[in-house]
């Protein structure tokens, strides 16, 4: 029970044509934002959420401005939706490190798939429907999160001028987004940046110019950048992309040594 049998991810795309699965699939946004297309029904999703799409369900993914995602396919999963829904990840993004993990092990040593998958496809089942099962999320601080998913990468994006705006006090705006998302507006959107950034840095379509991933993920100065980056993943952007990029490598070779072994 909860199989996963498929773990990939979507780098910057922009649409995924209608297809369907005879299992069900679960696709976490990793940046950006776009809309999943049923018969009668659309989904919106941004950062942060998990498409749940039953079995035999036909599908399309589409964005106007790209996303990015891990998708994961699970076999006689013990969920209890008949039709599509949307999951939100904690403000710990919880389920995204189990989607990562799950996706890491898919793609390593066969011994490693085998020993580790179905545990990882019982926590992501489980944590979703814990988090199903959770309280409806403030309207205010809904609206407060969404336009920081909206606007995260732009780097003159001005946090506390959109805060303003709003029909109520500013510190009390941030006590009612801290209260339901456990850190501070500004917190969060910092956050937001430096996840993308890793992944971004994880891309193979990112050549490792820490200036240019600054910029796409919405800070304007590369060494400020660089000095919170390290603060949270306790590596330089530099460091960090050069060991992505060895375990790429390592991983290829595995990979081509189980080849050739295969064909002997």
């Amino acid at each position: 029970m909860n199989d996963i049998v498929f773990a990939g991810k979507h780098f910057l795309t922009y649409s995924v044509s209608r297809h369907k699965h005879d299992s069900w699939e679960l696709v976490y946004c990793t940046r950006d934002s776009g809309t999943f297309v049923f018969d009668g029904l659309r989904l919106p999703y941004s950062v942060g959420d998990i498409v749940v799409i039953p079995p035999d369900v036909p599908h399309e993914n589409v964005s106007e401005n790209g996303f990015t995602n891990i998708h994961l396919n699970i076999i006689n999963a013990a969920l209890p939706f008949r039709q599509p829904v949307i999951i939100r990840d904690d403000a710990n993004h919880s389920i995204l490190h189990l989607f990562s993990d799950a996706y890491y092990h898919f793609s390593g040593s066969h011994e490693k798939r085998m020993l580790l998958l179905p545990a990882y496809g019982s926590l992501i089942v489980k944590s979703m429907a814990a988090n199903q099962s959770a309280h409806p999320k403030n309207r205010v601080a809904e609206e407060i999160e969404r336009n920081i998913v909206q606007n995260y990468a732009n780097a003159n994006y001005e946090l506390d001028a959109f805060l303003h705006t709003m029909p109520y006090c500013y510190d009390h705006l941030c006590k009612i987004f801290r209260k339901e998302l456990g850190m501070t507006p500004h917190k969060y959107l910092t956050n937001l940046r430096l996840q993308a950034a890793a992944e971004l840095l994880c891309s193979a379509h990112n050549s490792g110019n820490i200036t240019e991933v600054a910029l796409l993920c919405g800070f304007k100065n590369p060494l400020y950048f660089s000095r919170l980056f390290k603060k949270k993943y306790e590596v330089s952007p530099k460091e960090y992309y050069r060991r992505k990029l060895e375990e790429k490598q390592h991983e290829a070779q595995d990979s081509d040594s189980q080849k050739i072994i295969l064909d002997e």
